[in-house]
């Protein structure tokens, strides 16, 4: 009984998670433009989302965005946990501290008060604004993944590639660096999916005639959101289910796990 239940339960969990996405995914295929009724089977929406430019302009926006904003956060959070590693342990914790505040705002607070920054600076909204709101917010999460990964290195091998004669910008690349790579790529990708997914932060800092996804939907929900719409999320979902695939399954990691056992 205590199985069939614990099997029920999981069960539930998978249909409340993935439902959406396949009522989605089916969607984009239905041939009709309401989602009443099913109007028969077609690739026409997928043909009509690659001629359609203002999505296309803001995918190109939300892919540059969140691609620039994560590696400038990677860089600007990874150098911030190099230099609180060598900060006193109660200095340090306060930093961190700071540092964890914006993680724990409201994203509405974070983007009103972003929006006020840049009017008091007279900052221009548009791309660039958006680009520094979502650098500001996501550095936080890049000093989250790395740090960690600072705190279990030994400083005796960053002090040993030194005494042996190496500078002390080849002892980090060659010594520190690829013990950091894991935290840092998490970082960066945690910053990436971020960047991409944000919405109220972007809705307050990018200016007229500058959309990205998020804030492109949210526009077309009062008149109906275009069955392209459902094209592209489904084709997203279906590259990020790919790229998760093959990083879970790939020849290296089953290699290494046969090494290890």
């Amino acid at each position: 009984m205590k199985n069939a239940a614990k099997k029920i339960y999981i069960a539930l969990i998978f249909i409340f998670l993935y439902a959406p996405i396949a009522t989605l995914m089916v969607l984009s295929f239905n041939a009709s433009k309401t989602r009443a009724k099913w109007g028969g089977f077609t690739f026409r929406w997928y043909a009509s989302l690659f001629k359609n430019e203002v999505i296309l302009k803001a995918l190109s926006n939300t892919l540059i965005i969140a691609f620039c904003s994560a590696l400038i956060a990677t860089v600007i959070g990874t150098i911030a946990c190099i230099a609180m590693s060598g900060m006193h342990r109660r200095t340090k914790a306060v930093i961190l501290g700071i540092t964890n505040i914006p993680m724990l705002n409201a994203d509405i607070v974070t983007g009103i008060s972003l929006m006020l920054l840049f009017i008091s600076f007279g900052f221009r909204f548009g791309m660039g604004t958006i680009l520094l709101a979502h650098i500001s917010f996501n550095i936080p999460y890049v000093i989250l993944s790395v740090m960690p990964r600072m705190k279990q290195l030994n400083p005796s091998t960053y002090e040993a590639a030194l005494d042996l004669g190496a500078s002390e910008l080849t002892a980090f690349f060659q010594v520190v660096f690829p013990d950091l790579f894991p935290g840092v790529l998490s970082g960066f990708l945690m910053a990436f999916t971020m960047s991409l997914d944000d919405f109220i932060i972007t809705h307050f800092t990018k200016g007229a005639g500058v959309d990205t996804l998020s804030t492109k939907i949210y526009t077309e929900v009062k008149k109906g959101i275009k069955p392209e719409m459902y094209a592209l999320s489904t084709l997203i979902f279906v590259t990020v289910l790919t790229l998760l695939f093959l990083v879970n399954f790939s020849p290296t990691k089953k290699s290494n796990q046969t090494g290890i056992d």
